[in-house]
């Protein structure tokens, strides 16, 4: 398993509907997006597929896609992330499990299985992270929405890039992933403010090119190996 620093500096999250305006074959869509984003080079996937748009109300055909991600990302030794979904998350051996404050509690996750399993969990305020810092089975923090987006039906609010730096000069060591609304030149800022990396989602899936923007990212994100 790589260490937790090395897989944060450009983290993809997508699922079928954040690739609709691709067309009608919403699998497809996904996978031709996500093996794009893998040659261009990023660090991470989740699969987070969720909401009208979506294969949800499939859980068949869901899971099928889920294998094929889960698959495309071990040819390129990407970690495969499955979101919120523990069950489908340990049944098809998954790299790790991101995960809200209202969903399954990590300790939950964390005795469920005896494999290694990374798992990250979602913040919004400082006195989460604060709770999050002491619980030794969070792997990494998402801290968002940084901006405004529109891949949540009811988002939290809005922090803004400096509540990054909040959290450093607060004591929080953990490893964080700033997500929500972060575009191309966001990404030098929230990196020189503490962040660990970026999580994109419409920066990649809605790109005209999406290796060269995936590219363009991850070397925002100060990672060229």
């Amino acid at each position: 398993m790589k260490n937790i620093q090395e897989i944060l500096p450009l983290y993809f999250v997508a699922g079928t509907q954040d690739c609709r305006h691709l067309g009608d074959n919403l699998a497809d869509n996904l996978l031709s997006v996500l093996r794009q984003a893998l040659e261009g080079g990023i660090t991470c996937f989740q699969f987070r597929d969720k909401g009208k748009f979506s294969l949800e109300n499939s859980p068949t055909e869901q899971r099928a896609l889920a294998i094929k991600c889960r698959d495309l990302c071990r040819q390129y030794n990407v970690p495969f992330i499955v979101d919120d979904n523990v069950d489908l998350a340990l049944e098809i051996e998954a790299d790790g499990i991101h995960v809200g404050q209202s969903d399954t509690p990590v300790k939950t996750i964390r005795a469920r299985t005896h494999k290694p399993l990374i798992i990250g969990w979602s913040v919004n305020r400082l006195d989460e992270a604060k709770i999050g810092e002491e619980l030794s089975e969070i792997d990494y923090f998402g801290i968002g929405p940084i901006f405004p987006t529109q891949s949540k039906e009811n988002p939290k609010p809005t922090l803004g890039m400096a509540f990054i730096q909040t959290l450093r000069k607060a004591g929080i060591t953990k490893p964080l992933v700033a997500i929500g609304g972060v575009k191309l030149e966001h990404v030098k800022t929230l990196r020189k403010y503490g962040a660990d990396g970026i999580a994109v989602i419409t920066a990649i899936s809605q790109a005209k090119d999406i290796k060269a923007s995936t590219k363009a990212l991850k070397e925002a994100s100060g990672c060229n190996h």
